[in-house]
C-alpha cells in the first residue's frame, strides 16, 4: 500500500477508484466500501484510493466541544495496518485544517477528485457527507458525474445486532467494556499496539509486559477499568494472556499485560 501526504504526491495513480472518510476503526462498514473499491479497481484496471484526514476533523472544528474529549479507536499506525490488510492500494492523508474545512463540496470534487486525481469512480457510504458544513452527499456526486467525468456509487448501511454500524457506536461499546460487541462491529479484534517492556515478577513464573500507549492529541480509546482476556501478537508468535485496565482514561498511558 502506498501512503501519500498530499494530493500532489498522488497525481500518477492509474484510474483511481476513490472514497473519502476518517475510517476510524476500519470497521465492517468500512470494509464493505474497501471491498467494493477493490472490485471496481479490478474492473477498470485501476487502483483503489482512500482519502482520509489527520487530525480528526472534530478535533479541528470543535476543539472545545465534540472534539475536546474525542478518543479514537485506532492510532494512525494501527489504522494504516488495517487498511493494508484490507487490500487498499493507496491512502492519501490530508492535513485537516480550518482553511481546508472551508473547501466546498464542489470545490473538493472539481479541484481534487477530478482536477488532480482524475477519479474514475467515486464510492460513498450511505450517510457520507463532505465539504464545507457537510453540504456534499451522494446525491451531489450523482448529479456531478457527467460534469466531472466519473461514476458515482453508494454503499448501503451495514447492520450488526440490528443496529447500524458506526465508529461512534464502537467507541461507546469499547468505553463501556463491551469488547465482544465492539469486535462484532469491527469484524476484527479491537487492538492496542505498542512496544512492550518485559520483566519477570520476582518469585513467580509469570511474564509481564508493560505496553506504553503514547498520550497524543488524538488519544486512543481504552476499555473501562477491568480485566480482559487478550491475544498478544509479537515477532515470536501469538500468546494468550490478560490485561488489566486501571483508572480513568485521562489518567492512563500504560496497559499492563500478563502473558500466560
Amino acid at each position: 500500500m502506498k501512503i501519500f501526504r498530499s494530493f500532489n504526491e498522488a497525481r500518477n495513480i492509474i484510474n483511481p477508484v476513490v472514497t473519502t472518510g476518517s475510517f476510524d476503526g476500519v470497521h465492517i462498514g468500512h470494509k464493505t466500501i474497501l471491498n467494493r473499491l477493490r472490485m471496481l479497481a479490478e474492473k477498470y484496471k485501476g487502483e483503489s484510493v482512500l482519502i482520509t484526514f489527520d487530525p480528526h476533523p472534530r478535533k479541528v472544528l470543535y476543539p472545545d466541544t465534540a472534539g475536546k474529549d474525542l478518543k479514537l479507536i485506532n492510532s494512525q499506525e494501527e489504522k494504516l495496518d488495517l487498511l493494508e490488510k484490507a487490500g487498499l492500494d493507496n491512502v492519501i492523508i490530508v492535513e485537516f485544517t480550518r482553511e481546508f474545512s472551508k473547501v466546498t463540496s464542489e470545490q473538493f470534487v472539481r479541484d481534487f477528485l477530478h482536477g488532480i486525481l482524475h477519479a474514475k469512480v467515486v464510492v460513498a457510504g450511505f450517510n457520507h457527507h463532505f465539504g464545507f458544513n457537510k453540504e456534499g452527499d451522494y446525491k451531489q456526486l450523482w448529479d456531478w458525474q457527467g460534469r466531472y467525468h466519473f461514476e458515482a456509487e453508494e454503499i448501503p448501511e451495514q447492520e450488526v445486532y440490528h443496529e447500524t454500524v458506526s465508529s461512534t457506536r464502537i467507541r461507546q461499546a469499547i468505553s463501556e467494556g463491551y469488547i465482544q460487541r465492539a469486535n462484532a462491529y469491527l469484524d476484527h479484534y479491537y487492538i492496542i499496539k505498542g512496544k512492550p517492556l518485559k520483566y519477570q515478577i520476582e518469585g513467580t513464573d509469570l511474564l509481564t509486559s508493560l505496553v506504553k500507549i503514547p498520550l497524543t492529541e488524538e488519544c486512543k480509546i481504552l476499555p473501562s477499568p477491568g480485566i480482559y482476556a487478550v491475544s498478544i501478537d509479537s515477532e515470536v508468535g501469538t500468546s494468550k494472556g490478560m490485561t488489566i485496565i486501571l483508572g480513568r482514561q485521562d489518567q492512563q498511558s500504560e496497559v499492563l499485560v500478563h502473558i500466560f
